[in-house]
């Protein structure tokens, strides 16, 4: 079993950044894929940015630039700092594990709470 809680989302004016944090635990964390979701209202959710346990990054293109996913094995967390926020990246985040296999991520089914990121025009 696996646990995933998410913290660090808020309200930000567009240009502005936020840092995003989830605590994993219940499981081997540095073994495991780590990555980032969202889901706008009325959208299905999509995959944000993955990191592995080699550290290689993947990010969608939609936040190529301008969002970072990093981890600290130590701590059984992983972070999103998100920096030049637009309203389009208004949505719910959430934290998952899964696998990286022939350069594709394929999800666990452990999800966290989620945290609500709102950017303001």
């Amino acid at each position: 079993q696996v646990q995933l809680v998410e913290s660090g989302g808020g309200l930000v004016q567009a240009g502005g950044s936020l840092r995003l944090s989830c605590v994993a635990s219940g499981s081997s964390f540095s073994i495991n894929t780590m990555a980032w979701y969202r889901q706008a209202p009325g959208k299905q959710r999509e995959l944000v940015a993955f990191i592995r346990r080699d550290g290689g990054t993947n990010y969608a293109d939609s936040v190529k630039g301008r969002f970072t996913i990093s981890r600290d094995n130590a701590k059984n967390t992983v972070y999103l700092q998100m920096n030049s926020l637009k309203p389009e990246d208004t949505a719910v985040y959430y934290c998952n594990t899964g696998r990286f296999i022939s350069a594709t991520y394929y999800p666990y089914d452990y999800w966290g709470q989620g945290t609500q990121v709102t950017v303001s025009s």
